[in-house]
């Protein structure tokens, strides 16, 4: 059957008891161009909360080269979206990710010599003459900086042992990406207690007081187990709290549209709360992993919408030029095969109407999954957003008396706050109850007392159709 696709809607806040909102705060595990960081200590292992470019430039460094993932959010976020906030965890650690390069030649014009790599660890610069024979001194006969590149310069002081040698000779330690393995971005519990990696999540909240919404990997997305986790653990965080996870399907190995869909299944991206995104997208001459640029669409989408987030990201503007393999072969898909891979429960690029757009309303478990609540993109953030929000605005009636006081409270509080998104447009109609089948005597004697709350968010209008046929009647009416 052919796999039909077309539009979408708007919403606003609700406002009975303010909520605290969530919103679509993305957590992203990566790699990080650490040995440019301004802090004391890089961060290792440390979820950071962001809210511009240079605030993550100043904890992370920043580097061009996007073999340091989170370089690629970083720009992509801040510079090309313009949203913040972003909550970022580097997995790259520089005293056991790196590699070490024993004599590299530096030509000195001008007293500058420039190392051209990314990377380079400061504290292990050794600076010696071009035959290697004399070892010179830090503060004495050079100071070491990094250009507005990333790339350490080695500045030669007037007056030192350099004197004018017109080349030097550099042993270095480097930031090594390529040794982080997946491994890294999963994480555990190290040996002193401390968790790492995706175990991190469930330190957000109690960090930040704000509620993940997103959780991406990008470049590590793509091995089947990262995601697989990446998506358990989005959707119990601090067993309370649920999110989405923003998986890619490998575009150096998936070189065919019609072969995502048959890598998707096999490797088993398909929950409900997994957003699976292909190819990649360029921009300006760069590259960007489709989750980490989805990332950008749902947030900037949100932001139009009071972050109430039934609005769905497909047809919003991507910020690129082309979609394209990992080696730069680039996919023009149309909308019959852009809709091929909706139907598979792909999220995916299309240049037709409007520009580049996201194009695809369906999560990881659509097809096999056919209920709306878990195959419809905005519908299932919706029902994770409304289960959010009523944890962060009712946790303040847990230990109170549980009488009829609490519980006409409650409901009334939340039926008014419902309306309000029916009204708003967010919600098709949504009511909360007290009902005596869900509350049996021992429960509530025991203090369990359970709400029963209905909810329908909108269904993305996916097919526009229109029927168009010939009135022979208006041809009689034309010569009356």
């Amino acid at each position: 059957m052919v796999y039909k696709h077309g539009v979408s809607t708007r919403e606003a806040p609700p406002q009975v008891k303010p909520p605290e909102l969530s919103g679509a705060l993305p957590i992203v595990f990566g790699t990080a161009a650490v040995n440019l960081s301004k802090r004391a200590t890089p961060p290792v292992n440390e979820p950071i909360i962001c809210f511009s470019f240079d605030e993550a430039v100043q904890a992370f460094g920043y580097s061009d080269e996007w073999d340091f993932t989170l370089s690629e959010f970083i720009y992509s976020q801040f510079v090309l979206y313009g949203m913040s906030p972003v909550v970022l965890v580097n997995v790259l650690d520089p005293e056991i990710h790196k590699k070490s390069v024993s004599s590299a030649t530096v030509q000195v014009l001008s007293g500058l010599g420039t190392v051209k790599e990314q990377g380079v660890l400061k504290p292990s610069v050794v600076v010696k003459s071009s035959d290697g024979a004399t070892t010179y001194d830090l503060g004495a006969d050079y100071e070491l900086d990094f250009d507005d590149k990333g790339q350490l310069v080695i500045q030669v002081i007037t007056g030192g042992a350099i004197g004018t040698a017109p080349a030097l000779s550099a042993s270095y330690d480097k930031l090594d990406p390529s040794a982080v393995t997946s491994a890294d971005i999963i994480g555990g519990i190290g040996s002193a207690g401390q968790p790492t990696g995706l175990e991190l999540l469930n330190q957000i909240f109690p960090r930040f007081r704000r509620v993940p919404g997103m959780v991406l990997a990008p470049g590590y997305s793509k091995d089947p187990i990262v995601a697989t986790l990446m998506t358990a653990k989005a959707w119990s965080i601090n067993s309370l709290f649920k999110a989405v996870s923003l998986t890619d399907i490998p575009s150096d190995t998936v070189n065919r549209y019609t072969d995502a869909p048959i890598w998707k299944a096999a490797n088993n991206y398909t929950a409900p709360s997994q957003f699976v995104c292909y190819p990649k997208v360029e921009h300006q001459g760069r590259q960007y992993h489709l989750s980490t640029q989805l990332a950008g669409a749902i947030a900037a989408t949100d932001a139009l919408n009071d972050n109430i987030p039934y609005v769905s990201p497909s047809n919003q503007p991507l910020q690129a030029s082309g979609a394209v393999l990992e080696d730069g072969t680039p996919m023009f898909l149309g909308p019959d095969q852009a809709a091929y891979l909706n139907g598979e429960g792909i999220v995916t690029a299309l240049n037709f109407i409007g520009g580049w757009r996201v194009w695809g309303n369906r999560t990881g478990a659509y097809p096999t999954t056919i209920g709306p609540k878990d195959n419809f993109i905005p519908v299932r953030r919706m029902f994770s957003w409304i289960q959010n929000m009523i944890i962060l605005t009712y946790w303040e009636y847990v230990d109170r008396p549980g009488d009829r006081r609490l519980t006409e409270a409650v409901t009334d509080a939340l039926n008014l706050w419902l309306n309000g998104l029916v009204a708003q447009g967010a919600l098709l109609g949504g009511r909360v109850e007290f009902q005596a089948t869900d509350n049996p005597v021992e429960d509530l004697a025991d203090g369990i007392v359970r709400f029963h709350v209905y909810a329908t968010p909108p269904s993305p209008a996916r097919d526009l159709e229109f029927i168009v046929e010939y009135d022979a009647q208006y041809v009689s009416d034309t010569f009356a």
